[in-house]
């Protein structure tokens, strides 16, 4: 870890802070910290901010209840200007939305970006606003009884390209149960954060377990 000290603030004593969702690595907010707000930061865990216009410091979610709690926060290579992981409570922007980047000026055809959450989005679609002859549609139509049985199927395809010992194969396979399982989560009101802090929380056991081994 480096020391507070070594960082560079500008000539206004101000470094900017990129915040950055833990989960979805979606940029929320541009801020800025001084010194003094990047010690509260730290000291409660929380994102606490130096407002340029009001010239005084400002805790995020203090008055709107949308907390920013701090995962971690990392300087750059020339350590001016930094990027802090949070868990929100909240919409980032004080227009309410999740982020305040949320205004396109150019998105490229040929590399269009993937993620998770969109995923989601795109089949929560389906199933809100039923598409003619979409896959994803038929699914919801037929019920969960439909979807677990397409899970099980796609579960034995990964299980018999792995012992094949065929990596592209399992890949596309796992791919697979992967959409079908997020058809579920979908199907069953299961978000990508509820399975973040599930998995976090076996995350957290697993290294006290280890810890205990050592000790023994």
């Amino acid at each position: 870890m480096i020391d507070i000290k070594s960082l560079k603030f500008d000539k206004n004593g101000l470094i900017p802070a990129i915040v950055v969702d833990s989960v979805s690595k979606k940029v929320l907010t541009l801020a800025y910290m001084n010194e003094e707000s990047l010690k509260i930061s730290i000291e409660k865990e929380l994102t606490c901010f130096y407002s340029r216009s009001r010239q005084q410091l400002w805790l995020k979610g203090e008055t709107s209840g949308n907390y920013q709690h701090i995962v971690s926060i990392t300087a750059d290579c020339d350590k001016d200007a930094l990027v802090v992981e949070v868990e929100p409570d909240g919409p980032a922007c004080h227009k309410g939305t999740f982020s305040c980047f949320e205004e396109p000026v150019f998105k490229s055809e040929e590399r269009k970006e993937f993620s998770y959450d969109e995923l989601m989005k795109l089949i929560e679609g389906r199933k809100l606003n039923k598409k003619e002859g979409s896959y994803t549609t038929y699914l919801f139509e037929k019920g969960r009884d439909k979807i677990l049985k397409k899970v099980g199927e796609e579960s034995t395809e990964v299980i018999i390209a792995a012992k094949s010992d065929d990596k592209k194969e399992t890949v596309y396979e796992i791919a697979d149960l992967a959409y079908h399982v997020m058809v579920l989560m979908i199907e069953m009101g299961i978000s990508l954060e509820d399975i973040h802090k599930e998995l976090a929380s076996r995350h957290v056991i697993d290294h006290k377990i280890k810890q205990e081994k050592m000790t023994k």
